[in-house]
């Protein structure tokens, strides 16, 4: 099992770790749009959609990754007084009980919306905007990604619990881009 979990890490890591470009893409495409609104008094709808496709891209792919570093948003004023066990248990109680039935839920109402459009070739209803089936892509592939991580989560904090594995909880020591991950 701990050999799936690596695997799983593995994806989400190459996946997050390369959706975190988008940023990057998106401002030089905000700041080009500004600009040209700016300059000639032009603008495009397809454009404007496309930074938020690509804003939905990076919170959708990168929040496996953001919970595989424990980096995601935590209530901590009860559970950091507890021990390093208590915590895995929580852990795996909150994932099993919360975001396993989330991300299903959302993975199984949002297929058919993507696969509507899809297969309709659904358009933006702006002029000039983008074909939808792109973006709506990205919430089953996200929450399934998310659905995935929680699995490794638990079967890490499992392997802790029992013995077999290091603490999860444990920050891992941050890289250089020079060193080797």
């Amino acid at each position: 099992m701990l050999a799936l979990s690596r695997l799983i890490d593995a994806v989400n890591a190459i996946i997050g770790r390369s959706v975190s470009w988008i940023v990057l893409v998106v401002v030089l495409i905000s700041a080009g749009n500004a600009i040209v609104r700016k300059l000639f008094n032009y603008s495009s709808n397809g454009l404007l959609e496309i930074q938020w496709y690509l804003f939905s891209a990076l919170f959708l792919l990168a929040a496996a990754y953001t919970l595989q570093r424990n980096e995601h948003i935590r209530i901590d004023l009860i559970t950091s007084r507890l021990s390093r066990r208590a915590q895995a248990v929580i852990d795996i109680l909150g994932t099993l009980l919360f975001l396993f039935p989330l991300c299903a839920l959302l993975v199984y109402f949002s297929w058919p919306i993507f696969v509507d459009a899809w297969t309709t070739q659904e358009m933006s209803s702006d002029a000039g905007g983008l074909v939808r089936w792109p973006a709506l892509l990205l919430v089953p592939v996200g929450f399934a990604l998310l659905w995935l991580q929680g699995l490794s989560e638990v079967i890490k904090r499992l392997a802790f619990l029992a013995g077999a594995g290091p603490d999860p909880l444990e920050k891992a020591p941050e890289h250089h881009r020079e060193e080797p991950v």
